[in-house]
């Protein structure tokens, strides 16, 4: 994750990825308004966990982390639509992501 030198978001928030369709790594921005305990997952179309990219408590600001297409036991995932879900202090947002190999 990263900081930058902005100053503290005015409320929590989960940004599309970038690129989107993306191959080999995506870039998944999200805000925190306060320090909490922050959870981003991603699943499948049908619903199953595929990878947990942060498990972590964080400080409030504007961060970033990448996924680079591996499930949590490393291997790559196959081309199709996944749903990023960001969860922090009572919020929760999704957003759909496209995975071409």
């Amino acid at each position: 994750t990263t900081d930058d030198k902005r100053p503290v978001p005015g409320h929590f928030s989960l940004q599309q990825n970038f690129p989107n369709p993306f191959n080999p790594s995506t870039t998944i921005r999200y805000e925190l308004p306060q320090q909490s305990e922050v959870q981003i997952i991603v699943y499948d179309i049908l619903g199953q966990e595929v990878v947990t990219l942060v498990s972590d408590n964080q400080t409030a600001g504007y961060k970033s982390i990448q996924w680079n297409g591996l499930n949590a036991s490393g291997n790559l995932v196959g081309s199709g639509v996944y749903i990023c879900h960001l969860e922090s202090a009572g919020f929760t947002q999704t957003i759909r992501m496209v995975y071409l190999r």
